[in-house]
């Protein structure tokens, strides 16, 4: 960090740039802490008394703070994820828990996306898997093309979600913002 402020042309022993390394470096393993998760265990613990509950499960605007693996630059965004049960659901806070081990990584939308699908996938084998993501990519917008205001929309469709187009269509209606 002291190179990088030197290169950025400061001093990084001027009084307010002291702790500064210190501060990143704390920064860094909160912004990164995805890692350190595995997000297939935090699917593990699931309900199977549901009344044969077989409709979708939709957590809607799950907010979540990444990093582009290119710039390393802020992607601010929402996630819409759902699911259709096969006989056994997981608790919702573990939905969001999955996009938190997954955007706090180095990142790019598109496989964050098909990562959230496929862990949740993989681990409820349910009917269907819905994720869609908008995000604003600060890359785009302080740096290269500098168009604030533009939002990318990324979706992973799985199982009935992909196969059948009433269910698909029902998905994306619900999880419209």
């Amino acid at each position: 960090m002291r190179t990088l402020i030197r290169w950025a042309g400061d001093d990084p022993v001027r009084p307010g740039l002291l702790e500064t390394p210190a501060r990143v470096t704390r920064a860094f393993e909160e912004y990164f802490s995805g890692y350190a998760l595995d997000p297939e265990a935090l699917l593990r613990k699931t309900f199977d008394e549901i009344e044969n509950y077989d409709e979708m499960v939709i957590l809607r605007a799950i907010s979540f703070e990444s990093h582009c693996e290119h710039h390393l630059a802020p992607i601010i965004g929402r996630a819409w994820v759902g699911y259709i049960p096969d006989g056994r659901v997981v608790g919702i806070s573990k939905l969001a828990r999955v996009v938190d081990a997954f955007s706090k990584r180095l990142q790019i939308q598109e496989k964050m996306t098909a990562q959230i699908a496929n862990a949740i996938d993989g681990a409820l084998q349910p009917k269907g898997v819905g994720v869609v993501i908008r995000a604003t990519h600060e890359c785009m917008t302080t740096r290269g093309v500098h168009k604030p205001g533009t939002e990318l929309v990324t979706s992973r469709l799985l199982g009935r979600f992909r196969d059948d187009p009433q269910t698909r269509q029902e998905f994306l209606r619900l999880a419209a913002p």
